[in-house]
């Protein structure tokens, strides 16, 4: 496909927004009029249309079920105080979609289908994005293989969709997280920078077993000696240590380049701060909380956004922290907001109109 223009779009009937109210509305449970979808075929994509949103008719051997090609992204957009509806920084979204998609042995999608497609769909159905704080329009691409023969190997057919999610505030309430030691979430030389289904799998149980204990999440920590920090579950992780931002480094290729991360360590640098982008211990962490160095600790991502830590737990040690004194966390917040709001200058050139 070549040109936008050739996408087909069949309009639903009935809108389902006259039944919902998107005030507070829960993330990811309620989706929109339409979808776009479109298939990979003998080596091109094809059949791109813009549908009602509908149930696939799928085979009981299509191959990610049985062996696990699928990747997605997560992308939001907001509208405006003057009623425009942008998308934030989807290139980048695309470009990380595109290296999940190498790494997992699939096609590329073409920048038109996913940019032009998402931005036809968006307005579509632009009256689904909220006009209120801290509330936008989830945006979901997501590919997998579509093979119906058994077998390990690459598939040679795939289906790719976009759909779209109204959504409140993903984190209401500041979290307690619990750092990981017995399980593994990736490793070097792994699909951890990617976003595959499989990572987001494989990291369950973890979390399962983390909320019977009281903790929304678990802040992950490396394969060989469970000491070096790497993110929590959705969200890149950041801690303000005297001062001093620190991230876990990407070096490695076992945590995700978080869009939002990205976002954050620019508008920090923007705000005076210096910005350390390395490996982090476990060991260090505690010491500066045990001297009164550690001031905040936060969660970057798209669903996320800034989302505040109360609390972090590593064996017998609680750490505790007060967010409503986070002055960091709290201003990054507020200008990354204004930015996506429409109130502040988007200087970084981070927000494509509709």
């Amino acid at each position: 496909m070549t040109d936008a223009l050739e996408i087909n779009v069949t309009k639903a009937e009935r809108s389902k927004l006259k039944d919902l109210n998107l005030e507070n509305i829960p993330f990811g449970k309620y989706f929109t009029d339409h979808m776009l979808e479109a298939d990979y075929e003998n080596g091109e994509w094809k059949n791109v249309e813009i549908k009602p949103y509908q149930p696939l008719l799928l085979e009981p051997s299509l191959s990610a079920l049985h062996y696990g090609q699928a990747i997605f992204e997560g992308i939001k957009a907001y509208r405006s105080e003057d009623g425009d509806a942008f998308i934030f920084r989807p290139y980048d979204n695309f470009r990380r979609f595109n290296q999940s998609a190498e790494r997992m042995n699939m096609p590329e999608i073409p920048e038109d289908i996913f940019i032009e497609g998402m931005k036809q769909l968006i307005d579509l159905d632009r009256n689904w994005i909220p006009a209120k704080p801290d509330h936008s329009l989830y945006i979901r691409p997501v590919m997998f293989s579509t093979d119906t023969t058994l077998g390990v190997k690459p598939s040679d057919t795939y289906k790719f969709l976009i759909l779209l999610s109204p959504t409140g505030p993903y984190y209401a309430a500041p979290m307690k997280i619990a750092v990981e030691e017995k399980y593994t979430r990736a490793a070097p030389g792994g699909v951890g920078f990617s976003k595959n289904a499989g990572n987001y799998g494989g990291s369950m149980k973890a979390a399962t077993d983390a909320k019977k204990l009281g903790y929304d999440q678990v802040l992950w920590t490396d394969a060989f000696e469970h000491k070096w920090l790497q993110e929590v579950g959705m969200m890149n992780v950041f801690f303000i240590i005297n001062g001093l931002a620190v991230t876990p480094s990407l070096e490695e290729g076992t945590i995700l380049a978080g869009v939002t991360r990205d976002s954050a360590i620019m508008l920090l640098k923007d705000m005076g701060f210096t910005v350390d982008e390395r490996k982090i211990s476990i060991d260090e962490l505690t010491s500066a909380y045990s001297k009164g160095y550690l001031q905040e600790v936060f969660g970057t991502g798209t669903a996320a956004t800034i989302a505040m830590i109360k609390e972090l737990k590593y064996k017998d040690q609680v750490m505790e922290f007060e967010p409503a004194n986070f002055k960091i966390a709290a201003e990054l917040k507020n200008r990354m907001n204004a930015i996506k709001e429409g109130k502040a200058e988007d200087k970084y050139g981070w927000l494509i109109k509709i």
